[in-house]
């Protein structure tokens, strides 16, 4: 139990995950934004998420 107690509380060293986990993380963020940005901005498709102009009332029927 002795040898069990020694090595469950030494330090560990930190490896690639600890010192770079957020910044790969983010930097996978920040490029997927932009590649999606680039794909909505320039794949020519008109959104047409405001309908100012297009909805027009109807009659009112009684």
């Amino acid at each position: 139990m002795a040898v069990l107690r020694q090595t469950h509380h030494r330090k560990h060293e930190p490896n690639f995950h600890d010192k770079y986990g957020n910044l790969v993380l983010m930097g996978g963020a920040a490029v997927f934004a932009a590649v999606w940005g680039y794909v909505f901005t320039k794949s020519g498709v008109e959104w047409g998420l405001s309908p100012v102009g297009r909805v027009t009332p109807k009659e009112w029927r009684e």
